[in-house]
């Protein structure tokens, strides 16, 4: 019944890696290598699916107007004038009710959110640009297909493991590594999200620093108090901040121009 096991565990670990290898396309926008199971047009189909149940569970739609008008055309300018007009996504914006929870995120294909909590907390458009524009980067960086992908892999190969081992420890470990490893992952579509956020929004006319005080701002809706960062999906604001200001100086080696939005 062992060797079964081990086989059966081998079989499914095998299948797990070749669907996972035997689906890698190139990314047009990032020009990177990835593995998905997803195409483009399965996940503008899944945003689209999601997003009202998404816009229910956080109190809904604001009825605020100048808050959808601004976030709405900000959004728009960020795609429009920017690589991202490229990818074919149709960006729909869209600002949540939600007053307490400070919050933006992207559906797959393009369906992007911001709470009334975050909103109000911003101090400039270029601020807002850059919130809009980091989650613009998760959508044309395919992240959600990727993470599905990955997620994908993780479960077969973990679930391998486990069979192989045939013991309750067994299970509870990989199930341990494969949490920890999706969380890696997380971190790691972030940070791609700050570059290309970065990238968007300076494209759009948006002074890229802005992205910064984005960052101290959520700090400080954090209260200074979150879990480690290897046990989060997000790096700590003080490593991103590090980051940007770094990518800044790179893609301006003689300074941020002047006449930038901020």
């Amino acid at each position: 019944m062992g060797k079964l096991q081990l086989i059966i565990a081998l079989i499914v670990a095998a299948f797990s890696l070749f669907s996972y290898f035997g689906s890698s396309s190139v990314n047009q926008i990032t020009g990177e290598k990835q593995y998905l199971n997803l195409t483009p047009k399965e996940e503008v189909a899944l945003g689209l699916q999601s997003a009202p149940q998404m816009a229910a569970q956080m109190g809904g739609l604001t009825q605020d107007a100048r808050a959808r008008q601004l976030v709405s055309a900000v959004g728009a300018k960020v795609v429009a004038q920017s690589v991202a007009a490229k990818s074919g996504y149709p960006f729909k914006f869209h600002v949540l009710a939600d007053p307490r929870t400070v919050n933006a995120f992207a559906l797959p294909g393009g369906q992007i959110f911001i709470t009334m909590a975050l909103l109000s907390r911003l101090e400039t458009e270029g601020q807002l640009a850059g919130v809009l524009g980091h989650e613009v980067g998760h959508v044309i960086a395919r992240h959600s297909a990727e993470h599905m992908a990955k997620e994908q892999l993780t479960n077969g190969l973990t679930g391998a493991f486990a069979m192989g081992t045939g013991s309750m420890s067994g299970a509870q470990i990989a199930q341990v590594v494969g949490q920890m490893r999706m969380l890696s992952y997380g971190r790691e579509d972030e940070l791609e999200s700050d570059r290309l956020g970065l990238r968007l929004m300076a494209e759009a006319g948006y002074d890229p620093r802005a992205l910064v005080r984005v960052m101290q701002i959520l700090e400080k809706a954090s209260g200074g108090s979150r879990t480690p960062e290897w046990q989060s999906s997000h790096p700590i604001p003080a490593n991103r901040i590090s980051q940007i200001n770094d990518v800044i100086a790179k893609a301006f080696p003689g300074g941020v121009p002047a006449g930038l939005t901020q």
